[in-house]
């Protein structure tokens, strides 16, 4: 099975990309544009592999795409490519209905032109899984509620009203085109190579700087944390086994609140790394409230029984092994982060080749 990730070199796509890879019957086509979230660095196997290839294309360039299509003749598309910062979204939302809009819709009129141009075995085994997020439901109410694939959307912020736009391209591209797609929409990712400016890398790497460690408001906002490894696993079972129009919400069961997680990565540095910066008592000291989000949401939390029961997937991590796991990473790992921090890692773009 030959799959296309879009985004590959970005967070969620590169853990996608290298728990694929280790699977010899999986091949994998990268194409990613390398904008400033993606890393090829993230993929350190991955160039040495046989069932590996790398194009530097953007998703919006309908040539481009048809050329990939062409060349390499895939039996599935992951579609993971995406602007997915919230703050960046309220700053400055153009580039996230360029990207995740007319992106997304490049990406469905590729397929369709591609399969046009195949036999009808291939068209009758193409999947097209698009990969999107739970904040596309808004908030929830009490804390008995929860995400469920039929809950009716609610996007608060440029972000979640992109991808909202972009799930309903999918399931408009099945209904009227009969495109076969597959959806996902997952809670709140975290684990090794997540970018800096995301909260929990975020904090980490302030925490071991000696800067304060912002929290929005009251830290009072609950989302379900899920472990980037879990959801890569979750992935690729919907892509190979999901049942064609179908939505599948993918969730870690980890429901924290944003200040009980910089907390918990405080309590940790504090066993992992006690030589703490000059001046710095504790870890915890460091924590400093801010002006609230505009717009944020109070609470996330998927219901993931249906993944669950159709399809056999659950989360391996809990909240305290995978943070454990994160944290160690990063202490593990200066080199990867600290040449985002200087801004060398951005150097690959200019040598990163389209094989």
């Amino acid at each position: 099975m030959k799959i296309l990730v879009t985004g590959g070199a970005g967070f969620i796509g590169s853990c996608v990309v290298r728990q694929a890879l280790l699977d010899s019957q999986l091949q994998i086509v990268n194409v990613d544009k390398l904008t400033y979230a993606g890393n090829l660095a993230s993929l350190p196997e991955a160039e040495s592999n046989p069932n590996y290839r790398f194009c530097r294309v953007d998703i919006c360039d309908p040539s481009a795409l048809d050329s990939v299509f062409a060349e390499h003749a895939p039996d599935a598309i992951m579609h993971l490519a995406a602007e997915s910062h919230v703050d960046r979204s309220i700053d400055g939302p153009e580039a996230f209905m360029h990207t995740n809009i007319m992106g997304t819709y490049q990406l469905l009129e590729a397929s369709r032109r591609y399969l046009a141009s195949q036999g009808q075995d291939k068209a009758a085994n193409f999947r097209f899984h698009h990969i999107s997020t739970d904040e596309v439901y808004g908030d929830l109410e009490g804390p008995e509620d929860y995400f469920r694939e039929d809950t009716p959307y609610a996007p608060s912020s440029p972000y979640s009203a992109s991808k909202a736009s972009s799930d309903h391209l999918v399931r408009a591209w099945h209904r009227t085109y009969g495109l076969p797609v597959l959806l996902t929409n997952c809670s709140n990712n975290y684990g090794p190579y997540h970018f800096p400016e995301k909260l929990i890398p975020h904090m980490i790497l302030n925490a071991l700087a000696g800067k304060p460690l912002p929290v929005y408001g009251d830290g009072s906002q609950v989302r379900d944390w899920l472990y980037v490894e879990d959801h890569a696993r979750a992935l690729l079972t919907v892509a190979q086994h999901g049942e064609i129009g179908e939505t599948y919400n993918i969730g870690g069961h980890n429901e924290r609140r944003n200040l009980q997680v910089v907390e918990a990565i405080c309590d940790l540095l504090e066993q992992l790394r006690p030589a703490r910066p000059a001046g710095v008592r504790a870890y915890k000291d460091l924590i400093t409230f801010v002006t609230d989000r505009p717009g944020h949401d109070l609470r996330y939390a998927i219901d993931a029984s249906k993944i669950e029961r159709e399809l056999g997937w659950r989360p391996v991590e809990t909240f305290e092994s995978g943070m454990a796991k994160t944290v160690a990473w990063y202490l593990d790992n200066p080199e990867w982060w600290q040449a985002i921090l200087s801004g060398e890692y951005q150097l690959q773009r200019s040598g990163a080749s389209n094989p």
